[in-house]
């Protein structure tokens, strides 16, 4: 069997899984993953770029390894390497969870169970929960899910597509170190710059591919391409701003604005201005839209290479 046609078979049997199963509630690979992370960290930690850069190697470098010995060890079976590929993929995307959490968070949204909301809202995102009333909880629900929505399951199509296994190991190890050092605190303004640029670049192409299928398979299409055009430069995530404007749009809301992440406060620009502010009911038409857009990556990233393929042959 070629190539090309074992990812797609893998691929969208993982992600079949993944609708079918969520995530495992023990030993998921991605936080074994993360545990080895955080060692190589304390092994290496120096506030400083060079020590910050040799932990991203490391730890993406390792994955991408793994995944590589993983492929050449089954190559000779295309049942064997189709199953490789459905448990990579399985274990690197996080749809059914991002959607499972959102809809739970909804739920109380619109019991009128405030608390609840908060509560549960450290479970998708980073945001201060205590800040938030139900609208804001709301929106942050429906930001946090459309950038997921690339990061947790588009991101990682495309790469798998790109680069297989490997592709697929490598691009969650990078988008999870991003999650772990690349933000903006003391510690890691230096040493998590290294692995915030790679989360960067690896998530530039699944972010556009997200965005456009958003505002393809979304309620406005010509909103998504209008609120994408005008606002998505001014969001300072160079991935998140295409996706979350998109979904804007296409949902015909608002999102943006004023947020706190750890007791700091951030002011981001409003997108897609002409739209109404963010209900609890909107969580639920977001979870709608990613899996739309989820499983149409799946058959671009597919389709294009099988498509590859046929060109060079």
């Amino acid at each position: 069997m070629r190539a090309e046609r074992v990812f797609a078979y893998g691929a969208a049997t993982g992600l079949l899984g993944d609708l079918l199963l969520g995530d495992p509630r023990r030993g998921h690979p991605v936080a074994a993953f993360g545990r080895a992370a955080a060692a190589v960290e304390r092994a290496l930690y120096r506030d400083h770029r060079g020590r910050g850069a040799l932990h991203t190697a490391v730890c993406a470098g390792g994955a991408v390894a793994l995944g590589a010995l993983a492929a050449r060890a089954v190559r000779r079976s295309p049942a064997a390497s189709v199953a490789l590929t459905a448990a990579a993929t399985w274990s690197v995307v996080g749809g059914t969870s991002l959607a499972r959490e959102a809809a739970t968070i909804g739920r109380a949204l619109e019991a009128g169970d405030v608390e609840a909301a908060r509560a549960r809202l450290p479970h998708l995102c980073g945001r201060d929960p205590q800040a938030l009333d139900a609208d804001g909880i709301a929106r942050a629900v429906v930001e946090s899910v459309a950038e997921n929505t690339s990061d947790a399951v588009v991101g990682a199509l495309v790469w798998g597509a790109l680069g297989g296994v490997p592709g697929l190991l490598g691009f969650r190890a990078v988008n999870t170190l991003d999650a772990m050092v690349g933000h903006k605190s003391p510690r890691y303004r230096r040493f998590g710059w290294a692995s915030a640029r790679l989360d960067d670049l690896a998530g530039w192409p699944g972010a556009r591919l997200t965005a456009v299928l958003a505002a393809l398979s979304g309620p406005d299409p010509r909103g998504a391409v209008r609120a994408w055009r005008a606002d998505a430069g001014r969001h300072p995530s160079p991935n998140a701003g295409p996706v979350e404007a998109s979904f804007a749009g296409a949902l015909g809301v608002r999102l943006g604005g004023t947020l706190s992440y750890g007791g700091r406060v951030e002011h981001r620009p409003v997108l897609n201005h002409q739209g109404r502010a963010v209900a609890p009911h909107d969580i639920g038409r977001a979870v709608r839209l990613s899996r739309r857009v989820s499983w149409l990556a799946l058959g671009v990233c597919a389709g294009a290479r099988l498509l590859r393929k046929g060109r060079k042959a």
